[in-house]
């Protein structure tokens, strides 16, 4: 079923050549519903193929003169096995430039690939500088920004704590006083690897570590989300496995941190002592029956893989994937949010597999709307949203054949959407 939808292409002459061909109609997916993509643009530079993950948080937004999008990602590097960060941005007039990250010798960063790990996450803070962390599996620091808008994006690596140590996912938010939260999984240790967090104190333009805000003997944390609310609080999003790692996760917690009294409270406001571990989590997923521990990436039992977390006001909604013992094998998406002091929960998606990708929104008009990627077919980024207890789904980027996604809500209340083609090497940049 096809119903015509005309796509608004929106951008100065000087961009026209990142746009892509307009799409003549609107392609509705197999649940019915057209699609509502505003406009889709294909970002003009070169990307690796190694530019997907499922934890990252590679988009940024700032209202200035308008909206200014900046994009993290992986450009090709010296060879087939390499790639280069850099920081892609549009401004309001749709006219994209390009940073580069540069190292210390003033040559653009080069790193390995490490499709999952090696991906970049990225913020801008209330001075307008970029902050970006890039490529790290058990690494040290791999830390770039600027040191005033508009400057290059050079390696400040030596200025975070806890030198020396290797650091995983690194995923960012702003804080409305224009402060940075940080939160990373932190040590390469067989035996626990803990979830940290961090603070930019944008005033005095330095980092500090807030706490380790999870970890367990024998077992791994593995961070997903973050956001700060309107009063400052910040709410973390993390998942569970057996140490040292794994493909497979468990128990999806979340977590809330309030610096104005530096302490920690699960989504009922109990306080938690930290570093919390399973047994004090605030569980979002639970296990179900069959579901293990186990540090085999060929494991087919029951597992959380991804998963994603807006705000309505001060309360998170959720966004995961989880593959239930009946489900064959497939990750079905589901939404959560609390309820009677504890989750309740909702399918979203069950038609078959998807993808580790995920992005969730609220909007003041359709509330909550969840972003997935689907395993395969033409168009596979859909957003999904909920009516009387149903939902129902529409392709999000419809002609575009994305397989992995972020999205981050600009201060206009626009759902800006990275939209990386790894088959394709290419990367879009919808708006909707």
């Amino acid at each position: 079923m096809r119903r015509p939808t005309a796509l608004a292409h929106a951008a100065s002459a000087a961009a026209l050549a990142a746009l892509l061909a307009p799409v003549p109609a609107a392609q509705a997916d197999s649940r019915g519903a057209a699609a509502a993509a505003t406009v889709i643009e294909k970002v003009p530079y070169a990307m690796d193929s190694s530019n997907q993950a499922a934890w990252w948080t590679p988009v940024a937004t700032y209202k200035g003169r308008g909206q200014y999008t900046y994009f993290a990602f992986n450009e090709p590097g010296s060879t087939a096995a390499t790639h280069r960060p850099a920081i892609a941005r549009r401004d309001p007039d749709g006219v994209w430039s390009r940073l580069p990250l540069l190292d210390k010798s003033g040559q653009q960063a080069e790193f390995p690939d490490d499709n999952g790990h090696n991906q970049p996450s990225v913020a801008r803070d209330g001075s307008g500088r970029l902050h970006v962390f890039a490529s790290m599996h058990a690494n040290a620091w791999r830390y770039f920004r600027t040191e005033a808008p508009g400057g290059d994006v050079t390696d400040h690596a030596a200025e975070l704590p806890d030198q020396g140590v290797g650091i995983t996912y690194p995923i960012v938010t702003t804080a409305p006083n224009g402060d940075l939260y940080l939160a990373a999984r932190v040590g390469a240790g067989a035996d626990q690897r803990p979830g940290k967090l961090y603070r930019w104190d944008n005033a005095v333009a330095r980092w500090s570590t807030v706490a380790t805000f999870a970890g367990a003997l024998n077992r791994s944390v593995y961070p997903d989300d973050l956001m700060v609310d309107a009063d400052g609080r910040v709410h973390l999003l993390y998942e569970w496995a057996k140490a040292p790692a794994t493909g497979f996760r468990h128990q999806l917690s979340y977590l809330r941190y309030d610096p104005a009294t530096g302490a920690f409270a699960d989504s009922a406001g109990t306080a938690v002592t930290t570093p919390v571990t399973p047994g004090t989590s605030d569980v979002i997923q639970d296990l179900t029956p069959g579901e293990e521990w186990s540090i085999d990436n060929a494991y087919t039992g029951p597992a959380v893989q991804s998963a994603k977390l807006t705000l309505d006001g001060s309360t998170p909604k959720i966004a995961y994937r989880y593959r239930p013992a009946d489900s064959g094998g497939n990750f079905r998406v589901y939404y959560a949010y609390p309820s009677g002091g504890g989750w309740a929960r909702q399918t979203v998606y069950a038609g078959g597999q998807t993808a580790a990708a995920l992005g969730i929104t609220w909007d003041e008009t359709e509330a909550k709307r969840v972003y997935y990627v689907t395993g395969s077919g033409t168009d596979r980024v859909f957003a999904a949203t909920e009516s009387d207890g149903t939902w129902i789904s529409q392709s999000a980027a419809p002609g575009v054949s994305a397989d992995r996604l972020a999205v981050r809500r600009d201060s206009d209340g626009n759902d800006v959407l990275y939209l990386p083609d790894t088959t394709h090497n290419t990367l879009y940049y919808a708006h909707r």
